[in-house]
């Protein structure tokens, strides 16, 4: 029993603990919510590890980042950046933030990725060098908790601009490239979550509103894959029949 109370303790606090082990009272609201937000933060930080690795092996494959706007990438590695490096400096539970760490890794990786395939091997190498600098600074403690502060505000209007120049260069292209469909919808539903864990967690207005605007933008994304999945599927049904 001892065992089971400490390895509940990763999702439980010490009041639901006591709660549910102690008084056996399991329709406590209030530890429903933090015991769910804990359970769908790890859930969230676990996907996280492979959400981005389709789109990753995609470029890989493809040796082409075709559709895929370089701008749009590096705006959504600033607000993953900022999220990580605010949340850290200021204490959240890391199950409120943890999936950033391998969100920022992956997006990195597809940031270089693009610039190699572009013919730019010089500036790939410099960005990661600058990138990995820029993480030293932000979460050691040299950089004031109140210009992270700032670049967490500025994720808003970043994270809708970065998404909506991916949604635009989608419809100039008529296709959505060389997107990931399994990452595109990944992101949609991990953001969603996080609207919940960041309230129950954080309590931080910054942080929820930049999920509920993340959320919102990754919609859009989602829709923009369906259709061009079905207008594609479409097209190549009509080429058969002409063939």
């Amino acid at each position: 029993m001892a065992r089971l109370k400490n390895l509940s303790l990763l999702v439980l606090t010490e009041e639901c603990l006591e709660e549910y082990f102690d008084n056996l009272n399991f329709a406590h609201v209030g530890c429903f919510k933090a015991t769910l937000s804990k359970v769908l933060g790890f859930c969230i930080i676990a996907g996280s590890l492979l959400v981005k690795v389709p789109q990753i092996v995609k470029l890989l494959q493809s040796k082409s980042a075709e559709g895929i706007n370089i701008f749009s990438v590096l705006m959504d590695l600033f607000a993953i950046t900022a999220t990580v490096s605010y949340s850290f400096i200021s204490g959240f539970p890391f199950s409120s933030w943890g999936d950033g760490i391998f969100l920022s890794l992956q997006t990195l990786a597809i940031a270089v990725l693009i610039m190699y395939y572009s013919g730019n091997m010089i500036h790939a190498t410099a960005f990661l060098a600058a990138y990995l600098s820029i993480i030293i600074a932000a979460t050691s403690g040299l950089t004031p908790v109140e210009v992270l502060w700032f670049c967490q505000t500025m994720n808003i209007p970043i994270v809708l601009t970065s998404k909506l120049m991916q949604a635009y260069t989608n419809y100039s292209n008529g296709s959505t490239g060389q997107l990931s469909a399994i990452t595109g919808f990944l992101l949609f539903f991990g953001s969603l979550a996080r609207i919940f864990t960041s309230y129950q967690e954080t309590g931080d207005v910054t942080m929820i509103v930049t999920y509920t605007c993340s959320t919102s933008a990754n919609a859009v994304l989602a829709l923009q894959i369906l259709y061009y999945w079905n207008v594609d599927t479409k097209s190549k049904s009509k080429m058969k029949k002409v063939q």
